[in-house]
């Protein structure tokens, strides 16, 4: 099966904006990555899903090394410029310095990383797997930072705030979940 980007089954897909920083070939570089999430604890692990055109892939490759920046809530400038402008054409760090936007030299490589976000971590490239228009890259984190401050949210093309807490079931209605779960254990001599 193939899916189109316009596809609208796909709007129900809810994700965070990572601000992915390089340096290479195109130079000091920034673009928004929807696709961006950590999948491992030990070791700590990043994947990203980029087109191996784009003037970031192209920098990761060359350096194995990359930073992601969760966009805060008040970042969607930034989204919005990393997103909508290539990095083969435009200086996207000066333009949005020029609008008041701070980076910072990482520590583990010679990246930039953005100022105010939600979270940065510096990363080393481990490995590509390709699995279709968007490989995947897959980082392991050298150094993790966080703000106080909420991650920006993309739903339906458009940015939000994360919104009111919607509370788990009650402590006695998971405890009779987990009784009658027993009921249903596929080897009664397993309780976990």
């Amino acid at each position: 099966m193939n899916l189109s980007s316009r596809d609208p089954r796909l709007q129900k897909a809810v994700s965070n904006v990572g601000l992915i920083t390089s340096n290479g070939s195109f130079g000091h570089n920034i673009m928004a990555c929807e696709w961006t999430n950590i999948f491992s604890f030990e070791p700590a692990m990043i994947s990203l899903g980029i087109r191996p055109h784009k003037a970031t892939a192209q920098n990761i490759h060359e350096t194995k090394a990359f930073g992601v920046n969760i966009c805060a809530q008040d970042q969607n400038l930034i989204s919005s410029v990393a997103g909508n402008y290539t990095g083969k054409e435009i200086d996207k760090i000066a333009l949005l310095k020029s609008l008041g936007y701070s980076f910072y030299q990482a520590e583990s490589a010679n990246l930039l990383m953005v100022q105010g976000a939600s979270l940065n971590a510096e990363c080393e490239l481990v490995k590509t797997v390709d699995l279709g228009d968007h490989p995947l890259l897959i980082g392991k984190i050298k150094v993790i930072t966080a703000s106080e401050k909420q991650p920006l949210v993309y739903f339906q093309g458009r940015y939000h705030k994360i919104g009111d807490e919607i509370p788990k079931p009650s402590r006695e209605y998971r405890n009779k979940i987990k009784q009658l779960a027993q009921e249903f254990n596929k080897d009664p001599k397993d309780t976990n």
